[in-house]
């Protein structure tokens, strides 16, 4: 039998408004599924087999790609199955090891975009002391730190989830979250809290105050150089800049729509902000670094010539 307090299932509930679209969004979400493998690849295999591209930045450009891939599988398996089924239920080892998958997923982008603001703030700020500062050995620990802290943080957020006890099973998404996990407790949930707010603040917010500071230290001495110093700068910083900026937006996103009923607000509006977390970072990141940076785009026509010939 079913324990009520701790139920064999949840209800993704959101699938019932995608209705007799599901079968073009299934397409549609294929298609963009398979672009994200294809592309975070093409920059993954690029960047390994190039030795001209072993350096700091493209080195976590790779690591953007891997977890992009890492993040849309725990997402898109799942969520193709949903539009295809007629029942929208997830086992309950599933929705957790979902959450899990995603919050990482989450948490490694936001700490890598952390190590890439760190790398352009000494290679303009301080280029004389870039190649002692970024060693071989600094990026492995820094790399090393950027993967093993979240994978603990966040494993300590879920487990603290999966031992409430529930009064139902109904998530408001299309996939599993935490917060709408923890709304559903019988029980006050404030070691959860205290836990959630520590690992967001030290693995989404503290990473967002740094770039924005290293960036304001970038300003300021671009400030007082020349115009050729400043357009190799914003060539340089672009796609990280913009890769940042996206991902602020749908993290903010994510955590504003986590905190009201998506059943009341327009629930198409909903579902489509709530996967523009998992959709949207892994398309645009391989875009920005494959085309906007010149050493990159350079070498992946160079492979394609060689293809075709």
């Amino acid at each position: 039998m079913e324990n009520n307090s701790h139920p064999l299932y949840f209800n993704l509930t959101m699938f019932v408004y995608i209705g007799k679209f599901r079968y073009p969004a299934f397409v549609l979400f294929l298609l963009l599924y398979t672009f994200i493998i294809s592309a975070n690849l093409v920059i993954i295999v690029v960047i390994s087999r190039e030795k001209t591209l072993h350096e700091p930045m493209y080195i976590f450009i790779m690591c953007l790609s891997i977890n992009s891939l890492y993040g849309s599988g725990g997402f898109f398996f799942r969520f193709l199955r949903d539009l295809l089924s007629d029942s929208n239920l997830i086992a309950h080892s599933a929705c957790y090891t979902q959450i899990y998958i995603i919050y990482t997923y989450a948490s490694y982008e936001l700490t890598i975009l952390g190590i890439m603001a760190y790398d352009r703030f000494v290679a303009i700020c301080q280029p004389l002391h870039y190649h002692s500062k970024l060693t071989s050995r600094v990026i492995s620990k820094l790399l090393a730190f950027a993967w093993i802290y979240p994978a603990f943080s966040v494993a300590a957020c879920v487990y603290l989830a999966s031992r409430l006890p529930l009064c139902g099973n109904k998530i408001p998404k299309v996939f599993c979250a935490n917060w709408p996990v923890v709304k559903l407790s019988c029980v006050p949930t404030v070691i959860n809290n205290i836990i959630g707010m520590f690992v967001s603040v030290t693995t989404v917010f503290l990473p967002l105050a740094f770039v924005l500071y290293t960036y304001m230290q970038i300003f300021l001495v671009c400030r007082k150089r020349s115009s050729l110093f400043k357009s190799k700068v914003i060539q340089s910083c672009l796609p990280h800049i913009v890769t940042f900026v996206n991902y602020s937006i749908t993290v903010f996103c994510d955590v504003a729509l986590s905190r009201i009923d998506l059943e009341e607000l327009n629930p198409f509006l909903g579902i489509i902000l709530s996967l523009e977390f998992v959709v949207i970072p892994p398309i645009l990141n391989p875009l920005m670094y494959g085309l906007k940076l010149p050493e990159i785009r350079k070498c992946i026509l160079r492979n394609l010539s060689c293809l075709i010939r």
